[in-house]
């Protein structure tokens, strides 16, 4: 029998809600690397799944270099463990190869050659401005001529290649300030199979679509890295696809309760557009993903379900929560918010003053 979206949402949920780890690098190596265009949401998604992780615990850990931050698959900032990045950043090298060859259009040298050059400048912390300084040099003298730094393209290629990773120049992690940017320190050298395991492992079963689109590679790619991969268990999904995961995988489980996820949380973002509706309606989501300027609403979760979303807007200390939910689904109770708003507060120090419910017509 084919598996369900109820069979599938199940089996992500005990990956993505895993049994409690010791220390923030632990935890993100069970559930995944976590998207963060939004510098908070690493804070937000870890005080989600682990309650009780602190503000604190994150700076520390980006601070150690436990974990990292910086652009790599599909053009996107994600927060990792350097294991972790290095896999992505095999990913990326491949999955954006086509856009970097079609700007930069190299006639006399490679995208390694430029790759390695500007690992090489970026031995220690720069700034975008001189990471795109170092590209039209490398341009100029390579290939006699930069027809790229002075866009926004320019911009991206100085540093998006995920070789690099980067810092808030403020100190403050969970803020939206300027980056540095520096070469990933040495691990291990990854394959292009191991940013697919990475995802099996925190977000499975996944089809190939799944695995496309997280990824950023094509589906011929996915198609040959997968067969390379031993041991793989298979079923049919809702959709006429199959889902993969890997042997032994943890069995599913139910999530009853309230959390509050951070935007572009992976419960989104981990899959492929058309299979989201294991977590949510299509309406629902729609209402969470504005196209217009692709900002995503943080999505309220309810058993397991995401039925709504919240604010706790601005960057004062103290400030008051707004928890909205759709109609027609369960209504989260008052008493229910209590353990979600603590992690919400300890995740990223603040104070919560006040707390509303609101429902909304969708």
């Amino acid at each position: 029998m084919p598996l369900s979206w109820d069979d599938l949402a199940g089996a992500a949920l005990a990956r993505q809600f895993p049994d409690p780890a010791p220390d923030v690098a632990s935890r993100l190596t069970q559930v995944g690397p976590v998207q963060a265009q939004t510098a908070r949401s690493p804070f937000l998604a870890l005080a989600a799944r682990f309650p009780g992780t602190t503000r604190a615990e994150v700076d520390a850990a980006y601070e150690s270099g436990a974990i990292v931050r910086g652009s790599t698959i599909r053009g996107t900032v994600h927060t990792a463990t350097p294991e972790q990045y290095a896999a992505l950043g095999a990913a990326t090298r491949v999955g954006q190869r086509t856009l970097w060859q079609r700007l930069l259009r190299l006639q006399h040298a490679t995208l390694e050659d430029l790759w390695s050059a500007t690992e090489d400048f970026a031995a220690d912390w720069r700034t975008p401005g001189d990471l795109q300084d170092h590209l039209h040099r490398w341009l100029v003298a390579h290939e006699g001529r930069d027809d790229v730094t002075g866009s926004g393209a320019g911009r991206y290629l100085a540093f998006g290649h995920g070789g690099l990773v980067r810092r808030p120049a403020n100190g403050d992690w969970a803020g939206q300030g300027a980056p540095e940017y520096r070469t990933l320190p040495p691990v291990v050298a990854p394959r292009l199979t191991d940013a697919v395991l990475v995802h099996l492992r925190s977000h499975g079963p996944s089809s190939r679509h799944d695995l496309a689109w997280w990824s950023g590679l094509g589906l011929r790619v996915v198609d040959e890295v997968l067969a390379d991969l031993d041991g793989l268990v298979g079923d049919d999904g809702p959709d006429g696809r199959t889902y993969v995961s890997l042997p032994n995988a943890p069995a599913p489980r139910t999530l009853e309760g309230v959390r509050l996820l951070p935007e572009f949380d992976a419960l989104m973002c981990g899959y492929d557009p058309a299979a989201r509706v294991r977590f949510a309606a299509q309406h629902h989501l729609d209402r969470l993903w504005t196209g217009a300027n692709g900002l995503v609403l943080p999505p309220l979760l309810v058993d397991g379900r995401i039925t709504g979303y919240w604010r706790a807007t601005g960057s004062a200390r103290r400030r008051p929560l707004e928890v909205v939910w759709f109609a027609g689904t369960r209504k989260p109770r008052k008493a229910e918010l209590d353990a979600p708003v603590r992690a919400l507060e300890a995740g990223l120090g603040i104070t919560v003053t006040d707390v509303t419910l609101t429902r909304e017509q969708v």
